[in-house]
């Protein structure tokens, strides 16, 4: 029941976490910013820099916890540390890309 919630939690935030940066994309690109230059902006925020640790951490879980009920489902996988180790694996991806974040963070 647990993952059922976090799965449609990261779900709902990652609905909004996609449509702002590919906004935020599409205006930077028609406005003519080369990627040096987003980075350059993006560099220093900590509004920016909590924004894409949560887009990370989002997609880290989401994606994890729809891969390991793809595994529970054709490989018969289960069990408590079956679980454990898919959320393990979903904060160790969402680590790469806060680290990503931490370094646009420090440009």
């Amino acid at each position: 029941m647990t993952l059922w919630v976090v799965q449609r939690a990261t779900a709902a935030v990652l609905a909004v976490a996609v449509v702002v940066h590919l906004a935020t994309i599409l205006v930077a690109v028609r406005g003519g910013l080369s990627a040096a230059e987003i980075i350059g902006r993006l560099g220093g925020s900590e509004a920016w820099l909590a924004f894409y640790a949560t887009f990370a951490l989002a997609a880290g879980l989401h994606g994890a916890i729809g891969l390991r009920a793809i595994a529970a489902e054709w490989l018969g996988w289960r069990g408590r540390g079956f679980d454990l180790a898919w959320v393990a694996i979903g904060l160790a991806t969402a680590a790469f890309g806060i680290r990503a974040a931490i370094g646009l963070y420090a440009a």
